[in-house]
């Protein structure tokens, strides 16, 4: 049987686990002064909860195969932190999450990701999200995000619904 739920306390070591393994598929398209391993430290897992990212996983038969987040800022949700283990990827992990979370959504929400992930834009583009220009890119992570101006340069942000 598989689920959508919110992800538990003690999952903790479970979404770094899928993270840090999923996030491979980014290797060569994140830049690589962002790069480093792992990629997503415990520390910052810490931080990202504390921040108000609440993750939400997909269980199938017990297994937690994918985590997303979500994180109210004002009057938008971000999502954050989007990955599915390696081998259950393009399986409808993602698109369950997702579906999911614009289902709670009761705002705008909005998604950042590196500009070189064509696969990640083709997939929030299939769930009704779009591009925002390179200057409301700009505006939006300076405004929602914590990001360096490198990861601003070398992001795009979708929106949903569009802008």
């Amino acid at each position: 049987m598989s689920r959508v739920r919110r992800c538990r306390g003690d999952e903790r070591e479970t979404i770094l686990r899928i993270v840090n393994l999923a996030v491979e598929a980014y290797r060569g398209v994140i830049p690589a002064d962002r790069w480093r391993e792992p990629y997503m430290p415990a520390c910052e897992l810490d931080e990202e909860i504390a921040a108000g990212v609440t993750f939400w996983g997909y269980e199938s038969d017990g297994e937690l195969l994918g985590v997303m987040g979500i994180q109210a800022v004002r009057d938008v949700d971000l999502i954050r932190h989007a990955y599915v283990v390696p081998g259950r990827q393009r399986g409808g992990v993602g698109s369950s999450l997702l579906a999911h979370l614009i289902g709670v959504s009761t705002q705008r929400m909005l998604v950042g990701t590196w500009a070189a992930a064509e696969w990640a834009i083709r997939f929030y583009r299939g769930h009704g999200f779009e591009l925002v220009t390179p200057e409301q890119k700009t505006a939006l992570l300076r405004s929602y995000w914590t990001i360096p101006d490198r990861q601003i340069e070398t992001s795009v942000v979708l929106a949903n619904p569009p802008l």
